[in-house]
């Protein structure tokens, strides 16, 4: 009779603990679910029984002093659990959001990327970190971040947007916007946005190559290589002046080298030197190799023929020409 009774005992005692722990996992799960924002995540289960509804009662009384702003007593029931369970996903993520409440980014950072380690495609962690680099004025590791939230939501554009705009990466926005735009997937207020910046972009680029063309001159007094002359006679293509001075100057320093005299009676041609034009056009024409740029070669030397009236041979380079494209 004895026996019974205890063993009627520990039942009683039993089922009064799984009531317990039961009531303190629904309350969990009310509470995350209700009073707590979406980005909560569920804690593991792989504990005794007894050590859960103790890690579970941290955890929980851990999420109710954060809701309250008690930031510094939810991290110490967070330690509790962590003592019961540590490398728990749900705890580094409560520690990052109360040390990020704190101010304490460098902590938030740490656990937030402890986390992603286990789990690297989980949104609400990435929305998390996106904040912390916001908040410390790190848009480039933002923007990287946040990129990989809109990989997994493409409804988190906008704040990418809006990190370009921040980061001044107005290249990057207007694709964005453009993108967006034709998903129907931009507001109003962006589309106003988007021909600003559509201008602005085109201005920076224009004054982009006036400092790429002041930088290669400079470059080109004391370095006289052919891969910089070739790059300052493709930017100056159509400046007949400049184009000139330079072939010229090319092919007393390049003499086997066909490039700089095509440039140099394209130049020539610009400047109704025709003569001069095809003579050029004539002696580097033997130093070429490669198909199309003896096209081009006979493309210029047709206009040298034309307005010298030398019609035949304007027709017969222009054959030429063609049949070297065909």
């Amino acid at each position: 009779m004895y026996i019974n009774k205890r063993q009627k005992n520990k039942k009683e005692k039993k089922a009064i603990y799984n009531y317990k722990l039961a009531f303190f996992s629904f309350l969990l799960a009310f509470y995350s679910l209700n009073s707590l924002s979406q980005d909560s995540i569920p804690v593991a289960e792989d504990l005794t029984e007894e050590k859960e509804l103790k890690f579970q009662q941290f955890f929980f009384k851990a999420l109710s002093e954060k809701s309250i702003g008690n930031y510094q007593k939810a991290i110490e029931n967070l330690e509790s659990c962590n003592q019961i369970l540590n490398e728990n996903n749900a705890v580094f993520f409560e520690f990052s959001k109360n040390y990020f409440q704190l101010n304490k980014t460098l902590l938030a950072k740490e656990y937030i990327n402890r986390a992603l380690i286990k789990e690297p495609s989980n949104i609400w962690m990435l929305k998390h970190l996106v904040k912390i680099n916001i908040k410390e004025k790190d848009f480039s590791e933002a923007i990287r971040n946040q990129k990989k939230v809109v990989v997994l939501n493409l409804k988190e554009r906008e704040l990418l947007l809006r990190l370009y705009l921040r980061n001044r990466d107005y290249e990057n926005a207007v694709l964005l916007m453009d993108e967006m735009e034709q998903e129907n997937a931009l507001s109003s207020n962006f589309k106003s946005l988007k021909l600003n910046l559509e201008k602005k972009t085109r201005n920076t680029v224009k004054k982009q190559k006036v400092n790429d063309s002041d930088s290669l001159i400079e470059q080109f007094k004391t370095d006289k290589s052919y891969q910089v002359l070739k790059q300052l006679l493709e930017l100056y293509k159509t400046n007949p002046q400049i184009l000139l001075k330079y072939s010229t100057e090319g092919m007393a320093l390049f003499p086997a080298q066909p490039y700089v005299y095509l440039m140099n009676g394209k130049a020539l041609n610009y400047q109704k030197s025709y003569k001069k034009a095809l003579l050029s056009l004539q002696n580097g024409i033997d130093f070429v190799i490669e198909d199309k740029m003896e096209a081009d070669f006979y493309k210029e030397m047709a206009i040298s023929y034309k307005n010298l009236g030398m019609t035949k041979e304007q027709k017969k380079v222009i054959e030429k020409s063609k049949k070297l494209k065909s």
